[in-house]
């Protein structure tokens, strides 16, 4: 009887939720399945944390999928973005962290613009902070249509920003990246699971999540709602299973403490703070 209680106090909740305009619920198990293919797979996406097997994608499969990539939406129609492919495996490690067979590197990039400009005797204005959030989404816009293409074929992912970590200017010197007007965003790994993961990662649910015609503010009630899914093993949302042997209360009190909290401030100028700037996406400025 309190199960069923619980389960009828849940539902009011979640109907409150979308009632004060705080947010959609996903898509859960016993709904509807998706409509179509193309829903169905991206429905179906999920990222390969760890080695992928040795398993080449075939040339013909990695075209294709870039041949899809370029086509996302994307401003003034002028493409910012630079896409680098690798197929050596110790690059892509080198690169990345990880063991794979195909790297695509998504560039935020405005030098192929700038090189053409110059080619016509053309004015071209000089890149700045505007100019590179405008970059960013065209370029995550084209790797993340690259990541549906890729699983619409059968092919696994990983969308990575290890190529941040330690010393950025591995990028620079391995891949020649010209110095201004380009910075590495992000690294889409292909390939194949060396094996199966034990489940696909949940999404979270309820308030706070879509907002409906203006910004709703979570009640104390909605962020409880949060921990608990967070803390319900069935849904998977977490990183981390372990996090109530670590002696945390809630998983999100390990995500805030041990996770956010392992990398420390830099003393000055972070290095993406410094190479942006070198790359002239700070206000304008090199050197």
């Amino acid at each position: 009887m309190k199960g069923l209680e619980k389960t009828a106090s849940r539902r009011r909740f979640f109907r409150r939720g979308l009632e004060v305009g705080g947010g959609l619920l996903a898509v859960q198990a016993g709904q509807a399945a998706p409509a179509n293919e193309t829903l169905k797979t991206i429905h179906a996406l999920r990222s390969i944390h760890g080695d992928f097997s040795d398993k080449q994608v075939p040339a013909e499969q990695v075209q294709t999928i870039l041949d899809a990539s370029i086509r996302a939406a994307n401003a003034s129609n002028a493409q910012t973005y630079s896409i680098v492919v690798s197929r050596d495996p110790a690059k892509i490690q080198k690169l990345t962290g990880y063991r794979a067979t195909c790297l695509l590197l998504y560039c935020a990039d405005y030098t192929r613009l700038a090189d053409v400009a110059k080619h016509l005797a053309d004015p071209f204005s000089q890149v700045d902070m505007e100019a590179f959030v405008t970059s960013s989404t065209n370029t995550i816009l084209a790797a993340q249509t690259a990541v549906i293409a890729a699983k619409s074929m059968g092919i696994d992912s990983l969308l990575t920003n290890g190529i941040h970590r330690g010393d950025i200017e591995r990028l620079w010197e391995i891949l020649d990246l010209p110095q201004e007007s380009c910075f590495p965003l992000i690294a889409l790994v292909l390939g194949y699971a060396k094996s199966e993961p034990a489940y696909r990662m949940g999404r979270l649910q309820g308030p706070g999540v879509v907002h409906y015609e203006k910004f709703h503010k979570l009640s104390a009630p909605e962020m409880d709602e949060i921990v608990r899914q967070h803390d319900d093993p069935a849904l998977h949302l977490g990183l981390n299973d372990g996090w109530r042997e670590r002696g945390h209360k809630h998983y999100l009190d390990w995500f805030y403490k041990e996770w956010m909290g392992r990398n420390k401030p830099p003393a000055g100028e972070s290095a993406i703070f410094k190479r942006l700037k070198k790359s002239g996406f700070i206000d304008g400025q090199r050197g």
